[in-house]
């Protein structure tokens, strides 16, 4: 595994030159794709390693989207940025609680459900100050953006494979495989799903916050949708959800497919996004990854 991270950082450093060869077009998916691999890690930190899958990770991204916008102006982005993502933890850390308390469809239904509750709690908040959106003026250039992106992708792999290789993640691989009997056997199943939880709450707000910027527009039907939390689970399953290459394969799959079919056919998008979840669960639910051949040393 220190491989793979080896190689994930190196491949990041080789994208840290695209701002300054690349086109504004070239940067833009650059940004896209590293928020992606962010985002994916991210996620896998929880849902991944312990088994409770998460369909509103979304709500990170979008509070902080939101706290970045309603703070911009009065706060630099060195400040924002990091304060993003300690709200993101202590919100994390409050509804982490009671909802980790459920399990299996009872916990994916009450996370999807808990995003759509703060998008309109978020909608009801603007319009009672008479605002629908937000224009956001004086954003940074899409090469410091670019570098912002990049940055929280380095911290989520890094975040990611401290998870996959302590303590805390053969913890919650054993909760995932049998969480009575992890208990039985000493495992503090609620402390390390709760950390979990607040680690995979920090970077998607800290990305919704950068991508807001990017956006240079706020609405919060847009930084709330829940297709965000479908494509990280899509970008997992297909590249690996257990593998720490899986995100990184995963986004640049599906940002590929994405950039060839989205801006025409949107639709046709969805439809064999559709069709590869499905075909990817029933007959690879290893993914790409699973299916990579490995060199003999890092099988021994």
């Amino acid at each position: 595994m220190k491989r793979d991270l080896m190689l994930i950082l190196g491949l990041l450093a080789a994208a840290g030159v695209v701002p300054f060869f690349a086109g504004d077009y070239w940067i833009g998916i650059g940004i896209t794709l590293m928020m992606a691999i962010a985002l994916t890690h991210s996620w896998s930190i929880l849902s991944s390693l312990s088994g409770y899958v998460s369909l509103g990770h979304v709500v990170f991204y979008g509070l902080g989207a939101y706290v970045v916008v309603a703070s911009w102006g009065a706060l630099p982005i060195a400040v924002s940025l990091p304060m993003a993502a300690l709200a993101a933890a202590a919100f994390a850390f409050v509804i982490g609680l009671p909802v980790l308390r459920v399990r299996g469809p009872y916990f994916v239904i009450l996370t999807f459900g808990l995003a759509e509750l703060v998008k309109f709690s978020v909608i009801a908040i603007e319009a009672a100050q008479g605002k629908a959106s937000r224009l956001i003026l004086g954003t940074p250039e899409l090469g410091t953006l670019f570098f912002l992106m990049l940055a929280l992708a380095a911290i989520a792999t890094l975040l990611a494979w401290g998870a996959r290789v302590t303590r805390l993640g053969h913890g919650l691989r054993a909760i995932r495989e049998n969480e009575a009997a992890a208990e039985t056997l000493g495992v503090p199943v609620a402390r390390y799903k709760l950390t979990a939880f607040v680690l995979s709450a920090a970077i998607p707000r800290a990305v919704g916050g950068v991508m807001a910027l990017r956006a240079t527009y706020f609405e919060p039907i847009q930084v709330f949708d829940p297709m965000l939390s479908f494509s990280m689970i899509a970008m997992a399953i297909i590249g690996g959800s257990d593998d720490l290459r899986g995100p990184v394969v995963g986004a640049i799959f599906l940002g590929v497919l994405s950039e060839m079919l989205w801006a025409n056919a949107p639709q046709l998008y969805m439809i064999i996004l559709g069709l590869l979840l499905v075909i990817f669960v029933l007959f690879v639910p290893e993914g790409i990854c699973g299916r990579l051949p490995r060199p003999a040393a890092a099988r021994r």
